[in-house]
């Protein structure tokens, strides 16, 4: 992870053949007409590369790759030798897409409920990005795209080059065979990297015979599968608030918490990706990569070090410990008309028949020493009453015998719960005893918003994943094996041996979800989170 470096990184040292974690600290932002502004202290610009954008005309791009790019130059940790290269179907100069680029930045920057709310533009720092920027067409599946792309490629700077590929999965194969068959792969003095997004398989089978295929073509250490959930700084703090704090530790397992919920909701319902949706679902969409990747931050033991390998085999040994999930611990359901808006079926390019979940719920055992015995609850959902990624740790209740003969019906559970968006922060309810002569508990919560100590800055969650792929650090990059291990785990969900196809459950579009989602976790005596806990949250 960039925000601590690997033990070798801390002081200048030679590159390695490869421009990995070991490569020169020492390196500064070239001199160019549009200057970017110098690193932050500590920090060290990326090495000079390369960036090929499979899908350079794409929403991706336009809406998450270059605002982390523009961001990253904003705070001087890329390189002056750098290019982009845009590769993608049809004829344009780079000057029109350039510009199509530069408008989507100002739309969404002046959007504050955008992702990339940077406000007005820095000009200079665009124009140091626009400079480097470059347009070509091609067809991902012609083999002509690829000998064009090696000529250009011939003179990257350092030999370091980047292949991000920003398009839909049926094209992960046919480019990364492309890109080996034209030697496109081969390291000599400098890096090569490919960087899938996911969906990475749409089950175990599919996701065995990708890793198969590009991993004739490429090295595992490549290859770096990205997950934008990771990227994400409340995320990465999960790290830092377990292990920086002695208060937490010692309490982080199954003799002193009850459960744990982890909740991706949002108000949204497949804004015109229906298609897209209809062959993916809830569940696939978001269980065993996005919900998984929050679990393996929370269960994971404790790593030796924030060395990639030694935080990426913590996480793996999470992912290999997970009970595997029958159709009996998981609910699903889809958005009928409501209060928020249509229903699922009424959605375009959605089959008005339609049995897709838009919503998931699972249940999920740990088989390890820490955690057997506690469930862990995940549910993901669109159309749901309020837009909420968190956590929520919950701590077995206190004895009770000494409050028998106050006037308190019960305790109110401590939960510890970490907010990772909208809001961004950590809360935390326990008990205290109310003002007055009498022994009364009352609930109370303290809470701590990142806002309130850490000035507010523009990110959309791939700064650090592509400042790290740079460095070559995989640390926030998803393994074969665990990718393979979260699939595994669904695996009986998504191909039930009896019973037939999991029923989908109808809720109202802005509620919290199927009520047989309550009954999943009131069967062992517990319950949802509430989504909405006053009226302002309702969005």
């Amino acid at each position: 992870m960039s925000t601590t470096p690997n033990p070798q990184a801390a002081h200048p040292s030679k590159t390695d053949a490869n421009g990995n974690v070991a490569a020169e600290r020492s390196c500064k932002v070239s001199a160019s007409p549009h200057g970017a502004p110098a690193s932050p202290a500590g920090k060290r610009p990326a090495p000079p590369c390369t960036l090929v954008i499979f899908g350079a005309g794409g929403d991706l791009t336009k809406r998450l790759l270059m605002p982390a790019l523009y961001n990253l130059a904003v705070d001087g940790l890329l390189d002056g030798g750098m290019q982009i290269v845009g590769v993608n179907h049809g004829e344009r100069e780079t000057s029109e897409w350039v510009e199509d680029l530069h408008q989507s930045l100002q739309k969404f920057a002046a959007d504050k409920a955008s992702t990339f709310h940077a406000g007005k533009l820095d000009d200079n720092a665009w124009g140091w990005v626009a400079q480097r920027l470059e347009y070509m067409a091609g067809d991902f599946e012609t083999p002509d795209t690829f000998a064009r792309l090696q000529q250009k490629l011939a003179q990257a700077p350092g030999g370091n080059v980047i292949f991000y590929l920003a398009v839909g999965s049926r094209f992960f194969k046919p480019i990364v065979e492309h890109l080996g068959d034209t030697g496109l792969l081969k390291e000599g003095g400098g890096f090569r990297r490919v960087v899938i997004e996911k969906p990475f398989g749409s089950d175990l089978a599919s996701a065995r015979d990708l890793d198969a295929h590009i991993l004739s073509y490429a090295q595992e250490s490549q290859i770096y599968r990205i997950d934008h959930f990771l990227g994400k700084d409340t995320v990465q703090s999960i790290l830092a608030v377990r292990f920086a704090n002695a208060l937490f530790e010692p309490v982080w397992r199954r003799e002193y918490i009850d459960s744990v919920q982890i909740t991706a909701a949002e108000t949204i319902g497949v804004e015109g990706r229906g298609k897209f949706y209809e062959q993916t679902g809830a569940f696939r969409d978001m269980v065993p990569n996005h919900l998984f990747q929050l679990l393996g931050m929370v269960a994971m033991e404790p790593p030796n070090s924030f060395d990639a390998e030694a935080v990426r085999d913590k996480k793996a040994e999470i992912f290999d410990a997970i009970l595997p999930l029958t159709p009996n611990d998981v609910v699903f359901g889809q958005y009928e008309k409501g209060p928020a808006g249509v229903a699922y079926r009424e959605e375009p390019d959605v089959a008005p028949d339609s049995n897709t979940e838009t919503y998931a719920a699972a249940r999920v055992f740990i088989e390890n020493w820490r955690w057997a015995g506690v469930p862990f609850y995940l549910r993901t959902g669109k159309r749901l009453a309020a837009r909420r990624t968190e956590i929520s740790v919950q701590l077995k209740p206190v004895p009770f015998r000494l409050f028998r003969d106050t006037p308190v019906d019960a305790l109110t559970p401590n939960v510890l719960t970490l907010r990772i968006d909208p809001a961004h922060g950590t809360s935390f309810d326990f008990n205290v005893k109310t003002p007055g002569p009498v022994m009364q508990i009352g609930p109370v919560q303290s809470s701590f918003d990142y806002g309130d100590f850490f000035a507010e800055r523009a990110n959309v969650g791939y700064e650090t994943l592509l400042y790290d792929c740079m460095l070559g650090d995989e640390t926030l990059f998803q393994r074969a094996d665990s990718i393979e291990a979260g699939w595994c785990a669904v695996d009986d969900v998504l191909h039930p041996e009896t019973g037939g196809a999991i029923a989908v459950h109808g809720y109202a579009a802005g509620s919290e979800g199927p009520v047989e989602a309550d009954a999943l976790l009131a069967r062992d005596g517990r319950a949802w989170r509430p989504l909405v806990t006053n009226p302002v949250e309702k969005k």
